[in-house]
């Protein structure tokens, strides 16, 4: 055991490092959102046409149904900016949806109906690559029911500048025979191990899904509690949306994909996805009138199945799958997707999170960063479950370098050497934003009633059901939102955007000749 976590021991920024070598940060973020209708139910109307074809329109989709919107920044070089495109883009969903729907703030969805087809997949139109990502979709429904698909989360997005690189490859005289790339993936995969061994502080100090709807656990064994007549929660539970109630999978847990060179994971990934699966293969690949229901029944049916707190990532290109794009070129950013919608941000994040999670990256990328091997990612994964429905628990314990140590204190010593790093990044920035976020954060780790799944639950408790805080609070977010008018250019941007994508589409699909079976049969 005496490996575990030795990866962050005596950490010290790197002397070469000062706050110009962040020039060339970028972030971007991925947020989902469900459409819902005034009684809360899911909306069962179509993508607004007004909001552009999802299929092709670069910041504005769906995700898993019809009525889960996903917004898409572009990247940015400051938090701010990034915060500032995502608040544009909900004040264009506002004045593109139907009058009286909300998107729900909240990242466990409420008032489902209980038949799994009232949920709608998302439709990408008559084209064959739209036709196969609703029928990805339809795998999923089948393969894990489409209700845990409802749940919403949020993406950070986060690349360093290659200044940073080229300075510290410099400097490592061990790294004079890689490329610039290689160098790149030795360390971004660093900071992902990393990550995963800090995954529990981002679900204390970020976590908002304490709680759920009934409509969520019907026909589920669970051992939540009733918070009131219409509320099931864990008293300390942190982000349940993580855990095993949430988006977790069993058959994906056995799969052993490792993050310690970048061959080994794109081959891990590939063996999922070209390995047949017992109880996929019995749900068949067609229904009875012949019509497919999946992309295959391997493990995977594409990468994005393989759920993961954090992915290494590249832009893939036309006709190339994600692995072959990490493979050709690299890895470009990483995407920290264990995020909860905090439903108190009409956007769903607030700066400070956004800037204490860049923190926390650089953090992950200047400490020591071990081989994560299966050992480890087990105790990880008891630390997780643990932090997942007891984090607020008072002297909650976590097992650390082979020992149990008290949540707090354990989070506590890693906010602390995460200072000198939030200095760096105002230095750089200008103002005092980042230090703000890690003191914040420092207080939530001190203080688990100030963290957002104690305010959740105590809100609850206060309007009398974790729908009722969700809608009052969605209701909230649209009228300030409404209040928020675009400039005269930002507007025509957005739709001479819109306009474009759906004419894109249109020409995608009048382009194709080939039939979908045939298409199909080739990408299996």
């Amino acid at each position: 055991m005496s490996n575990f976590a030795s990866s962050f021991v005596n950490f010290e920024i790197p002397n070469w490092f000062d706050s110009q070598h962040l020039t060339g940060m970028l972030r971007g973020i991925e947020k989902e959102g469900l459409r819902v209708k005034p009684d809360g139910f899911l909306a069962q109307t179509p993508h607004p046409a007004k909001l552009g074809s999802k299929l092709t329109h670069p910041f504005i989709t769906t995700d898993y149904s019809e009525s889960l919107l996903e917004l898409i920044t572009e990247p940015k070089s400051s938090p701010k900016e990034t915060l500032n495109m995502l608040r544009q883009l909900h004040v264009l969903v506002y004045q593109g949806i139907p009058e009286g729907e909300l998107m729900w703030p909240l990242s466990m969805p409420c008032m489902l109906s209980s038949k799994d087809e009232d949920i709608p997949l998302a439709d990408y139109g008559s084209s064959n690559t739209g036709k196969l990502k609703t029928l990805y979709r339809s795998g999923l429904g089948i393969r894990y029911g489409r209700r845990m698909q409802t749940i919403a989360g949020l993406h950070y997005n986060l690349s360093f500048g290659d200044t940073l690189f080229e300075t510290w490859q410099a400097k490592t005289p061990t790294a004079q025979s890689q490329t610039l790339t290689e160098f790149k993936n030795e360390k971004y995969l660093g900071l992902i191990r990393n990550f995963k061994r800090l995954t529990s502080l981002v679900l204390y100090l970020l976590g908002a899904s304490p709680s759920v709807c009934p409509c969520f656990l019907a026909g589920r064994e669970h051992d939540l509690e009733l918070l009131n007549g219409s509320t099931y929660y864990k008293p300390a539970a942190t982000s349940l949306r993580m855990g095993k109630l949430g988006y977790t999978n069993s058959v994906q847990e056995q799969l052993d994909i490792r993050y310690n060179y970048l061959p080994e994971y794109v081959d891990g990934l590939r063996r999922a996805i070209q390995t047949p699966h017992e109880s996929f293969a019995k749900l068949g690949l067609e229904d009875e009138d012949g019509n497919p229901i999946q992309i295959n029944n391997h493990i995977l049916q594409i990468e994005n199945e393989y759920y993961s707190p954090i992915r290494p990532k590249q832009i893939a290109m036309s006709g190339e799958t994600p692995t072959e794009a990490l493979e050709r070129r690299g890895i470009a950013y990483v995407e920290f997707r264990a995020i909860d919608l905090d439903p108190y941000s009409d956007v769903g994040i607030r700066l400070s999170s956004a800037c204490f999670l860049e923190v926390m990256a650089l953090y992950c990328l200047f400490s020591d960063s071990p081989d994560l091997l299966p050992e480890e990612e087990d105790t990880l994964a008891i630390n997780l479950e643990r932090v997942v429905n007891e984090g607020r628990r008072d002297d909650l314990h976590i097992i650390n370098n082979g020992q149990e140590q008290s949540l707090e204190s354990w989070m506590l010593t890693h906010l602390e050497r995460m200072q000198p790093l939030a200095a760096l990044l105002d230095a750089h920035y200008g103002g005092n934003d980042y230090r703000a976020a890690v003191a914040l954060m420092q207080g939530k780790a001190g203080h688990s009633e100030s963290t957002i799944s104690a305010q959740v639950n105590s809100d609850s408790k206060r309007l009398g059901s974790l729908w009722q805080l969700g809608f009052t609070l969605a209701q909230q977010h649209r009228e300030s939102l409404l209040q928020q008018t675009l400039s005269p250019n930002t507007q025509a941007k957005y739709e001479v955007l819109a306009e474009k994508s759906i004419l894109q589409q249109a020409e995608i699909e009048q382009s194709e000749t080939e039939d979908f079976m045939e298409f199909l049969q080739q990408y299996r």
